[in-house]
């Protein structure tokens, strides 16, 4: 429970993802998928950590399950990220459920959830969110 106050603490402090778990704590002010991706290049695994993060959409839920978090908040998340999760053994407590997470100028869907709608397995995922965000910079 100590480590679930502490990562609220720090997303009202303007961090957008945390991880903690009792001695390290893990945090980012990047958007997106982006912390998530960061922490599978460092080599991350979250198994002990308790996350919270501010949007879970699906393609985030497979990085969380690429992560091996077992303990999740989300402050809005998508449904078909929370049965994704909770499929997986994830715990999952969040503040808002929607039916898919739209994107930042609120004119469609986000597209990195848009990528993985139809993904069976985390591996497939991280693919199509890589060739995504490859596509998205252009």
């Amino acid at each position: 429970m100590k480590e679930l106050y502490s990562v609220l603490k720090q997303l009202s402090d303007g961090c957008t993802c945390v991880a903690c778990d009792g001695e390290t704590l893990l945090k980012s002010d990047k958007r997106g998928v982006a912390p998530l991706l960061d922490w599978l290049e460092q080599g991350y695994q979250l198994e002990g950590f308790t996350v919270a993060d501010k949007v879970v959409g699906k393609g985030a839920a497979f990085l969380y399950l690429l992560l091996h978090v077992k303990y999740l908040y989300a402050a809005v998340i998508s449904r078909p990220a929370l049965e994704l999760l909770r499929q997986n053994g994830v715990y999952v407590t969040f503040s808002t459920c929607v039916p898919a997470i739209r994107n930042r100028d609120n004119t469609g869907f986000c597209p990195i959830e848009t990528a993985v709608l139809d993904c069976n397995s985390a591996q497939q995922a991280l693919g199509k969110i890589k060739t995504r965000l490859q596509e998205l910079k252009k």
